[in-house]
């Protein structure tokens, strides 16, 4: 194992050097994008926009969806041609990394399919970027996708202040990391590893140092966020309610939010929480992934239909003005068309204001993948389209539910237009405010406004 050595001087040498990261996929991923650049800072790179202009380019990786590795593949053709004309230039070596889920899922396979790759690194370990990066810049070609023993968040710089400014006043925070439930369309298992939670100590420290920086909301992270457990400063055992209790407790947090969760781990100290925390906002990522409990226990989901619904109403019961997302899968393999009704029927019982839904595709190595029955793809794809249908009808419904309602919206940015402002409602919607012109806001400020329009993806309103 690589020796390594903590590194918080997060002031980048004179002769400072550009890195490029290019993020796929979750919002994990762009947490992980963040840090890799704060990794990389005290070796002199600073963020840069283009790819042309980058002495180092970090493909940051997502393997959920059909085909990622093969837009892996493809940026990796476009790369080289820039690596090549860079070289020409004289304006010195670009070197390419590959991180993230694909890397860790492919390793070796990158870089025999692909030479412009010089490094391979998995999500769990790029607290080892500095050191496969100088490894990689003497001429090696670096692989480092072991899951790593020791925890990288030790290893971590700390979040700095400059850099974490430019991200706004809303901020993730990743708090628990992989998943032990192994649904069999699912790589997150074999791409993150089991489920890991972070020390409360860390997390607040993380915390902390983003609310100096001017963040008022934190969106805390995992694979299987409401997973997380710790302990307590009197060493009794915590679960994510009573961290969520914690972190309301810290000045400057103004709100707090949470994603993605599973519902075998929505415990009751949680759904308290949801009650009982003004500052926990009123919006739940809960996937279901399906209403047929045939094709749930084929997915290895380990719950009913039934008892998702229960839970929904457990949850609402405590916070009536919750605001539901889900994810879908239609065409499971073995997926009949009372099964498919199954799930409408689901959508149409919980009535969700936001959802993703999409196409099974197997994912090689998955459980899902070796399945009989593997439905046709113009079946899935019909499916597919009446669930959006359906979801889109809610989703729509939503919104113009909105409409005449007040609520606060944290300001986040200037609009398009003079005397607009832009921002979150409580449950994630975009907001633009139409200002007076003597009114006076600022960037993080928190704002009761009226909504006076529902549009397609956003909301319009007027100071209340």
């Amino acid at each position: 194992m690589n020796e390594h050595v903590k590194n918080t001087d997060l002031q980048p040498p004179a002769n400072t050097k550009k890195v490029f990261v290019k993020t796929y996929g979750c919002q994990m991923n762009v947490y992980d994008s963040e840090r890799m650049a704060d990794v990389l800072r005290p070796l002199g790179y600073a963020p840069t926009d283009t790819a042309e202009d980058a002495d180092f380019v970090i493909l940051n990786t997502c393997h959920i969806r059909e085909k990622a590795a093969e837009k892996v593949y493809s940026e990796l053709g476009k790369l080289r041609v820039m690596k090549e004309a860079r070289g020409q230039s004289g304006l010195g070596a670009m070197t390419i990394a590959v991180a993230g889920c694909v890397a860790q899922a492919e390793g070796a396979e990158i870089i025999r399919r692909a030479p412009v790759v010089d490094l391979v690194i998995g999500p769990t370990t790029y607290h080892r970027l500095p050191d496969a990066l100088e490894r990689a810049r003497a001429g090696a070609k670096v692989v480092e996708t072991d899951y790593a023993v020791e925890d990288k968040f030790e290893y971590l710089p700390q979040i700095n202040r400059e850099k974490t400014i430019s991200r706004g006043v809303t901020a993730f925070l990743t708090v628990q990391e992989g998943c032990d439930k192994f649904c069999t369309f699912c790589v997150v298992p074999y791409t993150r590893g089991s489920e890991v939670s972070r020390p409360l100590a860390q997390i607040l420290a993380e915390a902390d140092k983003l609310v100096d920086a001017g963040v008022k909301e934190i969106t805390l992270l995992g694979q299987n966020v409401n997973a997380w457990h710790g302990h307590g400063p009197d060493g009794s055992s915590w679960g994510l309610g009573d961290l969520l209790h914690r972190l309301a407790e810290v000045d400057g947090i103004k709100r707090l939010r949470y994603t993605t969760s599973h519902p075998r781990d929505m415990d009751d100290r949680l759904i308290a929480a949801h009650r009982d925390l003004d500052k926990l906002m009123p919006y739940l990522h809960l996937p279901v992934q399906a209403g047929s409990d045939r094709i749930l226990k084929a997915m290895n989901r380990r719950h009913t239909a039934a008892e998702y619904i229960a839970l929904i109403e457990r949850i609402r019961s405590v916070r009536p003005d919750m605001a539901l997302s889900g994810d879908f899968i239609t065409g499971f393999p073995g997926e009949t068309d009372a099964d498919f009704d199954d799930t409408m029927r689901l959508v149409e019982a919980v009535g969700y204001a936001q959802a993703y839904s999409f196409k099974y595709s197997p994912r090689p190595g998955t459980p899902g993948a070796d399945l009989p029955d593997h439905v046709p793809e113009d079946v899935k794809a019909e499916r597919l389209e009446r669930l959006q249908a359906l979801l889109f009808s809610q989703q729509t419904a939503f919104q113009q539910s909105m409409a005449g309602r007040e609520c606060e919206v944290l300001i986040e940015k200037p609009g398009r237009f003079e005397h607009q402002m832009v921002g979150r409602s409580p449950w994630l919607l975009p907001v633009i405010i139409e200002m007076k012109a003597d009114d006076k806001l600022e960037i993080g400020d928190i704002m009761k406004v009226r909504i006076t329009k529902a549009g397609t993806n956003s909301l319009h309103a007027e100071r209340a």
